[in-house]
Formats: C-alpha cells, sequence, structure tokens
C-alpha cells in the first residue's frame, strides 16, 4: 500500500493557494478542471516532497488533494476534510481481506478501480488500484453502495 493523497474541500480556491503556497510553499503539481462535474482539482506537495512526487509512478503522491466546487456548498465544519486515499496492488483482494475482517466497503470497487471505505471514526478512506484498472468481476461489480463515505 502506497499512501497518496488527503483531500480537503475549499470555498474558494485563490485563497486556499494563497495559503498553501503562498505562506505554506507548498507546490501544485497537478491541476483538473471537470466541466461536467464543476468541479477543480488542485495536487500540491510539500517542496522537499517535490522529488518524490516527480518520480510517481502513475498517480502523484504524497499530495493535498484541495478540492474547489465551483458551485456553492454549505459544508458544516466536518466536511471540509474529505478523505485519505492509499494506491494498493490488487483493489478486489484488498477489499477481500477488508471485509473479511469486518470492514464494510461503502463504495466497491466495481469498476476494478477505486474503493472507499471508513475508519471506526469515520473518516473516509479511498482506496485506488495501482496502474491500470482491473476487469471488473464479481461479486464486486454488482454489488451496491453502503452509506456514506
Amino acid at each position: 500500500m502506497r499512501y497518496l493523497h488527503t483531500m480537503l474541500r475549499v470555498r474558494n480556491l485563490d485563497t486556499a493557494l494563497k495559503f498553501f503556497c503562498g505562506a505554506l510553499d507548498m507546490k501544485e503539481v497537478r491541476r483538473t478542471e471537470n466541466e461536467a462535474g464543476r468541479f477543480t482539482l488542485v495536487f500540491l506537495c510539500a517542496p522537499e516532497d517535490e522529488d518524490l512526487v516527480k518520480q510517481s509512478k502513475g498517480r502523484v503522491a504524497p499530495t493535498i488533494e484541495l478540492t474547489y466546487n465551483w458551485d456553492e456548498e454549505t459544508y458544516g465544519e466536518d466536511r471540509f476534510f474529505g478523505h485519505l486515499a492509499y494506491e494498493v496492488d490488487d483493489i478486489y483482494a484488498t477489499c477481500e481481506r477488508l471485509s473479511k475482517l469486518g470492514i464494510v466497503i461503502n463504495r466497491p470497487p466495481r469498476d476494478g478501480q477505486m474503493a472507499f471505505i471508513r475508519s471506526p471514526d469515520l473518516q473516509s478512506i479511498e482506496l485506488l488500484q495501482k496502474g491500470d484498472p482491473l476487469p471488473p468481476q464479481e461479486p464486486w461489480a454488482s454489488m451496491k453502495n453502503i452509506g456514506h463515505w
């Protein structure tokens, strides 16, 4: 398992970047604008992690993901923290092992690429398949979401 990022929601992207990049000297390493979803993702790294990020194969890590939703939302303080993300060698094997430990798979890896679980304290944890997505596989392909993440 490899740590990838922590997602934080931000109300104002410019203000957030002024804080993280201006005050904390973090570096922007990737940006995604999604018009259909109406959001922007900006990935930042600490200055000392810049070489690690450049050497990352596939997903850049270790980073902070700033998520800016274009339409105003009221999150409440508990919704600004989004999730931790980890990359795993085999998402199906990982989810099967976690399920056997009694951990609920809130968002099953139907696509062979992404799943979500929650910690005992209800923090969301995203699991992402290393490399290309695995082919859809049962029982995961037909499993429904449970709860939220």
